[in-house]
C-alpha cells in the first residue's frame, strides 16, 4: 500500500477503531499511558480494563445485609428482595462479620461461583476525595491517576513506564522483534479519552468485519493525488518538532502500523482456535431490546482469542485490554416497575458476571488464566436513596472487583451507610491501582510512591496526610486457593470417632448444594446413603446410626457443590 493512498483514507482511519470479528479495536495513541507497557515488561501478565460507563449503582449491586431495613426504606421501589423465592439476593459469603456481609443481585450468580472458587474480590466503597459525579470527568480523573485538582497530561501506567524503562520511539520503533503486536487496544465503537493526549490525535482505524477484511482494507485504499504540498510524504523542515510535525508523522505512521498490525492480528486469531466454552448471548429475563444482547461476550471472547494465539508463546503480547459496558447512566427505568429484579441494570449485571465466569472458563481451558488480571472501573455510584422514576441519581463512592487466579479473594472494606445521602470513600482508587502495581505488574514501591501517584497510595499516607494501608487484592505469586474454598465449604471430622451406637457428621456450605452423603467400607463398597437433599448456606449436621455396623474402618464421603470430601471413620465393638 502506498503512503499516498493511505493518506487519502485519514480522514477515514483516523481517531477510528478498527475491527476483528466485528468487534472495534482502538490501538493506543502516541504518548498515551498505555504505550511502551508491553515491550518494556518482564513478565507476561495482562490487564484487562472493564469500564462500566455510566456510573454504576453499587447499592444494587452489592447489598447490605446488616443494614437490609435501611436499605429497602431508602429506595422501597428499586430494593432487591431479601426472601421472596428464586429472586432474592444472593448471599455471598456468610463467614464473614455480620456487618461485612453482602448480598449480590440475583443476576451475579457467575461472580458468585468466581468468589466461591477465589477468582474475585471485590472492594468497597472506592472513589476520591470531593468526588462530583461527572461523567467525562470522573473518567479522566480515574484514568490519569490524580485527584480532583489535577489536570495531568499523562496517565498513571504512563509514569510508570516512563520511570522504569529507556524511551522509545513510537511509531517509529514499533513494531518489533520483541513487541510485534500493538501495545495496548481498546475494544469498543467509540475513543476513549485514554488514547487521547494533547497535541496528537488517536492511532485508531475503524473498520466492521473480520481480520480477513481490516488487512483487505489496508491493502486496496484508493490512491491519492499530491497537490505538490509535500512530495516526499513528510512535512517540510521548516516545520520540525512543531505540533504540526508531530501530528503529521503520526498520521503518516499510522500506515506502516497498520499493515504490520493488521497481517499480524489476523494471523494470531487465524491461529488460535474458536472458545470451546459457552458464552452467554442473550439476558433470560424481561429487559429492554437494547439490553437483551450481551455487548461483553465478544469483546471477551476476542481477548482471549487473541491472547492465545494458537499455543504458548503464540498469542498477542499485548498486555492492556480495554473492554467496555455502557448503560449504567440509570436515572429511570432502572428496574422494572413490577419486579425491581429485571430490567436495564438487571440485565446489564447478568451480561457482565456470566460473561466474566465464562472468560475465566475460556481462559482456563486455553491453558492462559494465569496471565489475565481484569479489573471494572466506573466514574462514580449512585446514591444510597432511588429516585420517583425508578432510578438512581449521581452518587459518589462504589465497589470495585478484580477478576482472576491473580485476585485475593475476599471482600475490602464494609457495608456503606445506609442513612446517609451518598456511599463513603473507604478506598482511595490509587490505592487499588498502587497494589495491581506492585503486586500484579511487580513494580517497585518507590517507584510507585515517587514517579506515578507522587504520594504514598500503598502505605504510609496520603496527600492529607492520613494513614494509607495497602489494600492487598492482586498476588505476586500465583497460588493455590484451597484455604480460601475449604473455610467456606468444609466437611467435620465426626463425633464421637471411635463410635459405637451413633456418630454426628458436620459439614458446613457457602452456597446451597444439592448433598450426597455416603458411607463406604474399606473396599470402596457402599454401605450406606447417609444424606441425599437440598441444603442451605451455614452449617449442617446429621446422626448416622452405626449401631448394626461391623466393626473396623469405614470412609463417608460429601459432594456437594465446590465442597468434595472424604473422612474416616471408625466403628468399635
Amino acid at each position: 500500500m502506498k503512503r499516498r493512498k493511505f493518506l487519502k483514507k485519514i480522514p477515514l482511519a483516523a481517531g477510528l477503531p478498527f475491527a476483528i470479528s466485528g468487534v472495534p479495536i482502538n490501538l493506543i495513541a502516541k504518548n498515551s499511558y498505555y504505550q511502551q507497557m508491553a515491550a518494556s515488561s518482564t513478565n507476561d501478565r495482562v490487564i484487562v480494563i472493564l469500564q462500566l460507563s455510566g456510573g454504576n449503582d453499587g447499592v444494587n449491586t452489592v447489598i447490605p445485609v446488616d443494614q437490609y431495613d435501611q436499605y429497602y426504606n431508602r429506595r422501597a421501589n428499586i430494593a432487591i428482595p431479601a426472601k421472596s423465592g428464586a429472586r432474592r439476593y444472593i448471599p455471598l459469603d456468610s463467614t464473614l462479620a455480620l456487618e461485612d456481609q453482602i448480598g449480590l443481585h440475583p443476576d451475579m450468580q457467575g461472580v458468585k461461583d468466581l468468589y466461591d472458587r477465589g477468582r474475585m474480590a471485590i472492594v468497597q466503597g472506592v472513589s476520591y476525595k470531593n468526588n462530583n459525579g461527572s461523567h467525562f470527568r470522573g473518567r479522566d480523573i480515574w484514568n490519569m491517576g490524580g485527584g480532583v485538582d489535577d489536570f495531568y497530561s499523562s496517565g498513571w501506567v504512563g509514569r510508570y513506564l516512563q520511570s522504569q524503562y529507556a524511551p522509545q520511539v513510537y511509531p517509529d520503533d514499533f513494531p518489533n522483534e520483541n513487541m510485534p503486536d500493538p501495545l495496548a487496544i481498546e475494544l469498543g465503537s467509540d475513543v476513549s479519552l485514554v488514547f487521547h493526549q494533547q497535541g496528537n490525535i488517536p492511532s485508531s482505524i475503524s473498520l466492521g468485519g473480520n481480520p480477513q477484511g481490516f488487512a483487505d482494507l489496508i491493502e486496496n485504499l484508493d490512491g491519492f493525488v499530491d497537490q505538490g504540498t509535500d512530495p516526499r510524504g513528510r512535512p517540510p523542515e521548516y516545520l520540525l518538532d512543531s505540533p504540526y510535525w508531530k501530528e503529521m508523522n503520526w498520521i503518516l505512521g499510522l500506515e506502516d502500523k497498520s499493515e504490520d498490525y493488521a497481517a499480524r492480528l489476523l494471523e494470531i486469531y487465524n491461529n488460535a482456535s474458536a472458545t470451546s466454552v459457552t458464552y452467554p448471548e442473550v439476558y433470560p429475563y424481561n429487559a429492554p431490546d437494547g439490553a437483551k444482547n450481551n455487548r461483553l461476550t465478544p469483546q471477551l471472547q476476542l481477548v482471549a482469542r487473541l491472547l492465545d494465539g494458537g499455543g504458548p508463546g503464540l498469542g498477542a503480547k499485548t498486555k492492556v485490554f480495554l473492554v467496555k459496558v455502557g448503560g449504567f447512566d440509570t436515572h429511570a427505568d432502572q428496574v422494572e416497575s413490577y419486579d425491581p429484579t429485571m430490567g436495564n441494570h438487571a440485565s446489564l449485571l447478568y451480561h457482565i458476571s456470566s460473561a466474566m465466569k465464562a472468560f475465566q472458563d475460556d481462559l482456563k481451558a486455553r491453558g492462559i488464566e494465569d496471565r489475565v488480571l481484569t479489573v471494572t472501573m466506573s466514574e462514580f455510584g449512585r446514591r444510597i436513596g432511588s429516585n420517583g422514576s425508578y432510578g438512581t441519581d449521581h452518587g459518589t463512592g462504589g465497589p470495585m472487583f478484580i477478576f482472576g487466579k491473580g485476585a485475593n479473594a475476599g471482600v475490602y472494606g464494609t457495608n456503606p451507610d445506609m442513612t446517609a445521602n451518598n456511599v463513603g470513600m473507604q478506598y482511595d482508587y490509587r490505592q487499588i491501582y498502587a497494589s495491581i502495581l506492585e503486586d500484579w505488574m511487580q513494580v517497585d514501591k518507590s517507584v510507585i510512591t515517587n514517579d506515578i501517584f507522587f504520594n504514598n497510595y500503598i502505605d504510609g499516607t496520603n496527600d492529607d496526610g492520613q494513614a494509607v494501608e495497602k489494600v492487598e487484592v492482586s498476588k505476586s505469586v500465583i497460588d493455590g486457593v484451597e484455604d480460601f474454598i475449604t473455610h467456606r465449604f468444609h466437611l467435620k471430622e465426626c463425633y464421637p470417632n471411635p463410635a459405637q451406637g451413633e456418630t454426628k457428621i458436620g459439614f458446613y456450605l457457602n452456597s446451597p448444594a444439592q448433598v450426597s452423603l455416603r458411607l463406604y467400607d474399606q473396599k470402596g463398597k457402599l454401605v450406606k446413603q447417609i444424606m441425599q437433599e437440598q441444603k442451605t448456606i451455614g452449617e449442617h449436621e446429621v446422626t448416622l446410626d452405626v449401631s448394626q455396623l461391623k466393626p473396623g474402618t469405614y470412609i463417608y464421603r460429601i459432594d456437594a457443590g465446590l465442597l468434595k470430601d472424604s473422612k474416616k471413620l471408625i466403628v468399635k465393638n
